[in-house]
């Protein structure tokens, strides 16, 4: 068995919700199974795919839900996107049983954060749970294991489901399913879009420029959508955990770029499944692009889990100079360059260093990666 890296009891309060957000099939209900099979507590764990659930915790009743509650220490609602007003519900918990605790997980964090957002404020933690992390891995591996996985790692991705398998044809079964049947689930129930077709080619499309630069207006002209229908898709696979973007960085040079952004995957396994691409390195063109990919999604697994608050970016000019990657925190800047196997000394732009003399930079390839993201 391979340890997830968050445990509940650092993050559990009386008085407060604990919610649990992550991509579908990313372990959310074995991590809170595994917390429940150790607690002491009394607890209650209920499904948000249960109808009598969702009648009861949408209901507005006062009296029904403190009785369904009574007795227990601990009330866990798994799948609790599937809630109308779960948001009311585990806002009446707390407010009239304050000793209680409450874990509630969800697998799109747009549905559950729309719902329970303004009944909890100052009332909940929020975590995200990834597929797989390295550092995860670790558990189960040495570093010199993982980098003789990285292959793997860069095309079939880190779903526990995979990794788990030893089978390279179960992995690309595995990944073809969720892609099929798990990845759009929410955004096409809940949020009742018709153009299933349109949205799989934007994906394609991402797939194909995960780590360049997104024109919006470029992406609607090639799925025939107006602009503002593509922005909204982008916005639902960002809260879905398909997708997420990294803007530009500016802040002296008008000739720097800001208007596009970079959209990366949660999962190159995901990335690769879209495009059905689960071909060898010697047989693909685009392993800078999959290695780019992985380490600023590795990267941004790390600084979670070690509760590191950083803002991401890339850095270009008009005239293309660049920086794969710029973090911003504690006051101070970081840049990257992400090279898989660099073929000469590659130094940071002039023009970026003249411009923040104060930043750090630093090459990350296949050689160093592992310190990077560990």
């Amino acid at each position: 068995m391979i340890n997830r890296l968050y445990d509940f009891n650092d993050y559990l309060n009386k008085g407060k919700v604990l919610i649990l957000y992550g991509p579908r099939r990313a372990g959310k209900t074995t991590l809170l199974k595994q917390f429940l099979k150790k607690t002491k507590m009394k607890y209650k764990v209920v499904s948000g795919d249960n109808i009598r659930i969702q009648q009861l915790l949408s209901s507005g009743n006062f009296e029904q839900i403190l009785d369904f509650a009574e007795g227990y220490d601990l009330i866990a609602i798994d799948e609790a996107q599937q809630i109308r007003n779960i948001g009311n519900g585990l806002k009446i918990l707390v407010d009239n049983l304050p000793e209680m605790q409450i874990i509630a997980t969800g697998s799109s964090s747009f549905e559950l954060a729309q719902q329970v957002g303004e009944p909890l404020t100052g009332r909940k933690k929020t975590l995200i749970l990834f597929p797989f992390s390295q550092n995860e891995l670790l558990n189960q591996n040495n570093k010199f294991e993982l980098k003789e996985a990285l292959e793997q790692y860069l095309i079939y991705g880190s779903y526990p489901e995979v990794i788990k398998t030893k089978s390279i044809q179960e992995k690309k079964e595995i990944l073809t399913e969720l892609v099929e049947s798990y990845l759009l689930k929410d955004i096409l129930t809940l949020e009742r879009i018709k153009g299933t077709k349109q949205l799989l080619y934007l994906l394609k499309l991402l797939a194909f420029q995960a780590g360049s630069e997104v024109s919006i207006h470029e992406l609607a002209t090639q799925v025939k959508l107006d602009t503002k229908t593509v922005e909204r898709y982008l916005d639902l696979l960002e809260k879905s955990f398909v997708i997420y973007s990294v803007g530009g960085f500016s802040r002296n040079l008008r000739k720097e770029i800001t208007a596009k952004s970079k959209y990366y995957f949660y999962d190159n396994g995901v990335r690769n499944g879209i495009i059905l691409n689960y071909n060898i390195f010697d047989l693909r063109d685009d392993i800078g692009k999959l290695f780019e990919n992985f380490i600023v999604t590795e990267r941004i697994k790390r600084n979670h889990y070690n509760r590191e608050f950083v803002n991401y970016y890339f850095w270009r000019t008009y005239d293309k100079q660049e920086i794969d990657l710029i973090e911003e925190r504690d006051g101070k800047i970081f840049s990257y360059e992400i090279k898989f196997d660099p073929i000469k000394k590659i130094k940071p732009p002039k023009v970026f260093t003249e411009t923040y003399p104060e930043s750090t930079f630093k090459l990350i390839s296949k050689d160093n990666y592992l310190d990077f993201v560990l």
